[in-house]
This record gives structure tokens, sequence and C-alpha cells, in this order.
């Protein structure tokens, strides 16, 4: 072939590869995704990369430069990663990992160094994707390194392309900083994703085992979302909505790379996982895949979303939603008080795309229809629903930023696990009961977060994480920040001890759960999910601190809820839960910041 002509049949070849891929970039995030565009994009650029290795000498003749090379394998790198944020699914996001980690090591950009203004900017890009990614396969190692990369490289291109503005670049710098800092205040002992040798208890596993109720969940969805002033994020991702992805994963074990190709299996049939890795001489390790491990939940997350948008992905999901299972939505957001002149809400949903638009306008009958719908005690107080609320929107925004427990009731036919983190969180307890098909199961966080040393700073949650969020997550972490142990060097041998003290609690509480005979049926029926019992587990340790904490002001607004009760057995005052918090105490030197009653 000659040298114009593969110049040409290669210039074609990333067209058409491009056109594919955007096409699953714009994708909507959420919903099932769509398998053939992901398949059909995959196979245009494996056939562009084939052709480029099989024509390289021709190709670099006609002036193919190697970072272009590195723009394809960052483009497959990025086409798994968009694969993993809309399916959860581990492989995806380890593969993105695995072309990243090959651009990096193999240099594809630097001889572009402070030549080409284009070339300069797909290498930041490069840059701030591999971050996002390194950050969620939770690599802390190559996320400094990328960081310190990233800020030598605009500091860089301020001085080479004089007239080009990299302000925007100097923010991303700013963010990935101030999230690093935010988060690596005390390291963290143990992974955020659920670890079953960590987090499954051998004292309990005959109860689990042995459990039933008249009705059994499966958790397979979720919807993450925050909104917050000043928040702490990078990308699209904020700290809040980062711990808590990170909690509802499962753990894999093992090493990055191995030198032979490996097989997994799942349901009984081979599956290649390292296809296209494979192109650059790189496999996954089996053990990273970790074929063994149930599928991750599958989870949007919602960065700043409106009220209409939040509420259209939800009515998705929910429309989706398989038989028998439970979704979890997560909201942190900051709160607003009732208002007398509450303007009615607006269609929650008239905004989205014009191709969900019969989806949508299912979810705004449901929206009008439940005003008419009686309560089952035959009353309807629909001013109870529509007065404290979230608030999704900038200061001084119109009603039409505020998110109503309300707003919540028409997906109550489905069944909810909802944990709502605001300083007005206890206005969604109005659902309890007002369900439209089953029970939801709430988690309501404190109207006010706990401290030691509390600032005089508003911003102090918004710099550092919601501290119900962080004790959901990383228990002994906010248990130590509350108590501004954040900032002492960590002695391994006291951690260690203090996470086994919470781990002997945990299943303690887990084994009283699963043999109460007063356990309500909203909380039996998701009892044995590993994610959802390990988040109420974590909820019983955070009300029982939160409860004995010592405070000179009244205790209520500093104290979460669930909604319906959980046992007496497991009460922030009862023996086996404020014995444990005493232990945990103790063992750091802090029982002087605490009251327990030892009668």
């Amino acid at each position: 072939m000659a040298k114009e002509d593969v110049s040409s049949n290669f210039r074609a070849l990333v067209e058409n590869a491009d056109r594919k891929f955007a096409r699953v970039r714009d994708l909507p995030a959420f919903g099932r995704a769509q398998s053939h565009y992901f398949h059909k994009v995959f196979k245009a650029y494996m056939k562009l990369w084939n052709f480029q290795q099989s024509h390289r000498s021709k190709l670099v003749e006609s002036g193919l430069n190697r970072w272009e090379i590195g723009e394809i394998a960052s483009r497959i790198g990025q086409l798994y990663f968009s694969q993993y944020m809309r399916t959860s699914e581990a492989r995806f996001l380890l593969e993105a990992y695995v072309f990243y980690d090959a651009i990096l090591r193999r240099r594809y950009f630097e001889e572009a160094h402070g030549k080409d203004l284009n070339a300069r900017f797909k290498e930041l890009r490069f840059y701030a994707r591999f971050l996002l990614v390194s950050l969620i396969v939770d690599r802390r190692e190559m996320v400094m390194h990328l960081a310190e990369k990233l800020r030598v490289l605009v500091d860089d291109s301020k001085s080479n392309f004089r007239e080009t503005n990299f302000k925007e670049w100097r923010l991303v710098v700013q963010e990935i900083t101030r999230f690093t800092n935010s988060d690596t205040s005390l390291t963290y002992l143990r992974p955020l994703r659920y670890c079953a040798m960590l987090d499954s208890f051998p004292a309990s596993q005959t109860y689990l085992a042995r459990f039933h109720a008249k009705k059994l969940f499966k958790f397979r969805d979720a919807l993450l979302a925050s909104y917050h002033r000043n928040e702490v994020k990078y990308a699209e991702v904020t700290l809040d909505t980062y711990r808590m992805m990170q909690c509802l994963e499962w753990e894999p074990s093992g090493s990055f790379y191995q030198k032979r190709p490996v097989e997994t299996k799942e349901n009984g049939f081979v599956v290649d996982h390292t296809l296209t890795s494979g192109l650059i001489d790189m496999k996954l390790a089996a053990d990273m895949a970790d074929p063994t491990l149930p599928p991750n939940p599958r989870k949007a997350i919602l960065y700043r979303p409106t009220v209409s948008h939040l509420l259209a992905v939800l009515a998705m999901i929910c429309d989706e939603l398989s038989p028998e299972s439970v979704m979890l939505i997560y909201l942190s957001a900051s709160g607003g008080p009732a208002r007398d002149n509450v303007a009615q809400p607006e269609n929650p949903v008239g905004s989205s795309r014009a191709s969900k638009s019969k989806l949508l306008g299912r979810a705004s009958q449901e929206q009008k229809s439940y005003r008419t719908e009686p309560l089952s005690n035959g009353q309807i107080n629909s001013g109870d629903y529509y007065e404290d609320h979230l608030w999704l929107g900038p200061r001084g925004g119109s009603g039409s930023n505020n998110l109503y427990p309300g707003d919540l009731i028409p997906f109550t036919r489905k069944p909810l696990f909802l944990i709502i983190d605001s300083d007005t969180s206890r206005a969604f307890k109005v659902l309890n009961g007002a369900e439209r098909g089953e029970p939801v199961a709430l988690l309501l966080s404190p109207l006010k977060p706990s401290l030691e040393n509390p600032s005089a700073d508003d911003d102090t949650e918004a710099l550092n994480g919601s501290q119900f969020t962080f004790f959901l997550t990383a228990p002994l972490q906010a248990f130590c920040q509350m108590l501004g142990l954040s900032n002492s060097d960590p002695d391994p041998e006291v951690y260690d001890e203090a996470e086994s003290i919470l781990s002997a609690s945990f299943s303690e509480w887990e084994t009283i759960l699963l043999t109460s005979r007063v356990l309500n049926l909203v909380w039996a029926q998701i009892m044995p999910d590993p994610f959802l019992r390990r988040l109420i587990l974590r909820f019983i340790f955070c009300r029982s601190v939160m409860t004995s904490f010592n405070r000179t002001e009244d205790h209520d607004p500093y104290l979460p809820q669930c909604h319906p009760n959980l046992p007496e057995s497991v009460s922030p005052l009862s023996k086996p839960v404020q014995s444990s918090v005493q232990r945990l105490a103790d063992h750091f030197g802090v029982a002087k910041s605490f009251h327990f009653n030892n009668s």
C-alpha cells in the first residue's frame, strides 16, 4: 500500500472511530447502557489500533506524531471509564487504569512538549482523566504523582504558550490539591469498599444463613447526589459522593498485572476482559477483576443536579428497577426552611430530554396523582410534604430549586433505602407512613455536626465532607476526626486495636439484629444484603457516639434518626452498644468527652 493511501486510510479510520466515540460519550449517563454502541466503538478502535501497528513506519514517514498514538489509547481508556460510570462494573474501571498507566509509562505525549498547543491540551486532559480514574481505583501514590505532574505541566504551559489562558487548568490543579488534602488528613487503614475478609463476621454467619423474612429485596441500583456551596470535589465527584460510591463497591484483591493471559468465567462462559489492553501488551490479573465477587450495585452519580434532572433520573431508574429489588437514594445537600407562601412545585420533569418524554410524562402524572390519593389512615396533609426541603441550587434561587419530601412520594411504589444528609433531614420522616407501595427505610443525619473543637467557620463540613456520611463510610476515621485526633501521627498498633474493637462490636450487633423477634419488616427484608447491612451497623455506631458525646446544649439536633425504629436492643443506651463506644473511647483516652450510663 502506498504511503499516501496508508495515511488517508488511517485518517478515515480515526474519523470513523471518533464519530462512534462521540455517540457513546453523548449517551445519558443513567439508564441501562446500550452495550451494542460500546461494542461498535470498541471494534472501530481495535481496527484503528491494529492498522497503525501494521503500518507504523509509513505513518511516521507521513507525519504521524507519537502523541497521536497516545491519544488513541487515551480515547480507549476514556471509553472504558464512561462504561464504568454507567454500569459500575469494576472490569471497565481497571481497563481504563491499564490504558492510562501505559500511556504514562510510554511517555507518548512528551515529545510534543512546548511545540504543539493542540497536543498540550490533549496531554492536560489525559492527566486530568487519569487522576479521576486513579482516585476511584484508590491508587493514592499514583494520585499524588499525577497531581504533581499536572501542576508542573500547567506551569510549563503558561511559560511556553503565553498567549493562551490556562486559568481553567489552574483550577483543576487547585481542585485535586484540595480534594487530596481533605481526604488524607487521616490515612485509611482499611479500604472504603466492602472487603469480605474485614466486613463479614464469622460469628453471625450461621444466623445470616438461617435468616428469613416474608420478602427479601436485592440491592442492585443506587442514586448518589450532592449539592453544597463550596464543597470539595474533583471533576464532578464530590468528597461525599466519592466516599459513598466507594462504600457501595466490592474490594478486589491481588496485583494489577501478570505475565500470562487469563481467562475468567461469568455464569460458566469464558469472557475476555482484556481484549484491548492486550493491544498494548498488558493483562489484568484475574484476581483484580475477581470474577468470584458479585457485581457492584449500579450507581448514578449526579453532581449539583437540578430538581428536574434528579427526579428525571430517579424516574428512569425506578422504571427499570427489577422486581424484588431495592434502590438506595443518597442525597447530601443544604436545607431550606419552610416559607409561609410556598409555591406549588413545578412539573419536576418538564425540562428533561425529549427522548425520555414518555417516561418522564408518566413520572409527572405520578407527581400530580399523589395529592389526591388517600393515606392509609384516610387523611391527607399535603402541607407536611412541602415545608422544609433540600436546596438544589444557587443561593437566592427560586422555589424550583427546592426538593421537598413530597417530591419523592411517587417513587415509593418501589422499595427505597433513603439516606438524607442535610440540616433539614428530619423533614423527610413524613415519608414514613405516606408510601404508595413499599415502606421506605430512612437514615436521617443530625441537623448539626458534633465536634470536640468546633470551628467558627461555617464551611467546616464543606471543606471536610459531611460528618454523617463519613461515619457511614469510614466510622473509625470519623470518630477520630470528631475528637480532633485526625492530625496526630497514626500509630498502626493503636488503630489496628481500635478496628478490632469496632469489628467485634459490629459482629455482636449484627447477631442481635439477625436474631431479633421485633425487627421491623422494613429492615428485615434488606438485612441479608451486605452493603445495606453494613450501613445499618455503622448508623447504630454513629447514633450511639452522638448520643453519649458531652455537650452543654440540647442534644436533639445532634442526633441522627432512623425510620422505622430499630430494636431497643441496639438503641444508643443499650448495654451492647454503649459499652462498645466506651471501650473505644477508653482505648483512645478520650472517655472524658463522653458520658456513659454504667448502671
